[in-house]
Parts: C-alpha cells; sequence; structure tokens
C-alpha cells in the first residue's frame, strides 16, 4: 500500500511574505502575486545574521511616493509595491512625484524619479527619459560593471556613484563620487571623477566640469533621489566626504503638547 501524501510545508519566508501583505483580502490574491512571492521564497537565499543577500532576481525594495509602476515582459502595467520580482526587460516608470528603488540581482541598487521611463537590461538599465541615480556598495565582490544607457551615452561605473537627468533635449551625467566612464555614441569618452558632471545639449556635448561647492550642496539637499527614501543609501557617506559636505539634519520632532489637567 502507498504511504498517504501529506501537503509540503508552506516555506516560512513566504508564510511571512503572505501575513504581511497589505492587501484588502486573502481572497483578492492574484497568481501573479502568488507566482512572484513563491519565486522570491524559492531562489533568495539565506543570509548571515545583519547581511542583506542580494535577490536571484531584482526587486523592488520601496516606492516612497506615487505614481509609480512597473510592467513585465508581454504583460499589463501595474503599481509598483515594495518585494515585486522584477523580471528581465520590464518596464519601470515613475511620474511626478512618483519614485521607486530597485535591488538588483548582482547587488547594484538604483533609484528612479520624475517623469522616468526605464527598462532591466541585461548589465544594467536603459534610460528613456527621467532621473536615475545609481550605485555600487562599498566593498562589494566582484568587477561587473553597472551599465546606465540613455539614446545619446553609456555610463558605467564599478564601485561609485552617478545620477543621470534624460529629457528629450538634453542629458547630464553627473559623478557624485568615484569613476564614472560615459561612452558618447558619436566615440567620444568621458572620464568624470567626483563632483564632475558632462552634458548633452543642443546635439553637442560640452567639456566635462567640476561643481562648485555651493552647486554640490544645493543638489544635496534638493535632490529627490537622495532624499526622502527610507531604505539606507550606503555610499551616501562617501559623496559627502568626497564632495565636504555636511550630513542632512534630520528634522526636528513635532513638539508635544502638554497634557490637560485633569477635570475637576
Amino acid at each position: 500500500m502507498r504511504p498517504p501524501l501529506h501537503p509540503m510545508p508552506m516555506p516560512q519566508r513566504l508564510r511571512a511574505a503572505l501575513a504581511a501583505r497589505p492587501w484588502p483580502g486573502r481572497a483578492s490574491l492574484g497568481l501573479a502575486d502568488l507566482a512572484s512571492l513563491a519565486l522570491a521564497a524559492a531562489l533568495v537565499p539565506n543570509a548571515p545574521a545583519g547581511v542583506s543577500a542580494a535577490p536571484a532576481m531584482p526587486r523592488v525594495v520601496e516606492v516612497p511616493s506615487r505614481p509609480a509602476f512597473i510592467k513585465p515582459p508581454g504583460g499589463s502595467e501595474r503599481p509598483a509595491r515594495p518585494g515585486q520580482i522584477l523580471a528581465a526587460s520590464t518596464l519601470l516608470r515613475t511620474q511626478k512625484p512618483g519614485r521607486i528603488q530597485v535591488l538588483l540581482a548582482n547587488g547594484r541598487s538604483f533609484r528612479l524619479g520624475g517623469d522616468a521611463v526605464a527598462r532591466l537590461g541585461p548589465d544594467g538599465v536603459d534610460l528613456e527619459n527621467g532621473q536615475i541615480i545609481a550605485w555600487v556598495n562599498p566593498g562589494s565582490k566582484g568587477t561587473t560593471r553597472l551599465r546606465i544607457r540613455t539614446r545619446v551615452a553609456t555610463a558605467s561605473i564599478v564601485g561609485t556613484t552617478v545620477f543621470i537627468d534624460a529629457t528629450p533635449d538634453t542629458v547630464k551625467v553627473f559623478s557624485w563620487e568615484g569613476h564614472v566612464s560615459v561612452a558618447t555614441s558619436s566615440g567620444v569618452t568621458f572620464e568624470l571623477h567626483s563632483g564632475q558632471q558632462v552634458v548633452f545639449e543642443q546635439g553637442a556635448w560640452q567639456a566635462p566640469r567640476r561643481l562648485s561647492q555651493e552647486e554640490a550642496t544645493v543638489r544635496r539637499r534638493t535632490s529627490l533621489l537622495l532624499n526622502g527614501f527610507e531604505t539606507p543609501m550606503v555610499t551616501l557617506p562617501v559623496i559627502e566626504r568626497e564632495l565636504g559636505l555636511s550630513p542632512l539634519a534630520a528634522p526636528a520632532a513635532a513638539p508635544v503638547a502638554p497634557a490637560s489637567p485633569p477635570a475637576r
């Protein structure tokens, strides 16, 4: 007689993910959500205590403001949510004031904002429009370059932080810290270092220049991609050290009104 079959226990990570999801009702769980969660549970390895392991596939880390969307290849566009698994060639889109942060399978990270449209490529991101900041964690293993492609140039980084702003008329590439190689479609390559920027406008590239201390300070204080995220950006202290910038002060806590005396 064949032994009775017993259901396979659900992995602990999948149970935790299902319990934590803020959907209105469990009956509304779709097949796409189940597939994403099951894939995440099956493919993401256990990391040592205190260490965040890179996912086996890219995933959404944070969506601090909306509208922000993802569109899987062959699928329909849907709102971006933390924890979503992103297949190759997934299209990411934000509308002001929407922003999104993504962790790639190789441990590299990027944030999108503004009216951005970008697609996940085999070794980086194809940016069609909008703003992106991408970085490689200091001390991360491997020498795989993270490449951000635009219509007129490809920016490559190994252990640095790059910012790109692409519009229909201009493309700005800025090295927040470290070395950024910018290979243009015209065959010219620019090598940027901390605080340097190169701009394409009116059909031509300008010579790279270093931002002044005042310009860098204003950009640090007002950047929508450096600020307003709960997930830490591990290269931010490096940026501040490289450019001689002071860390932003934490917002002051709202004053607490004194308790009213008890009624007599």
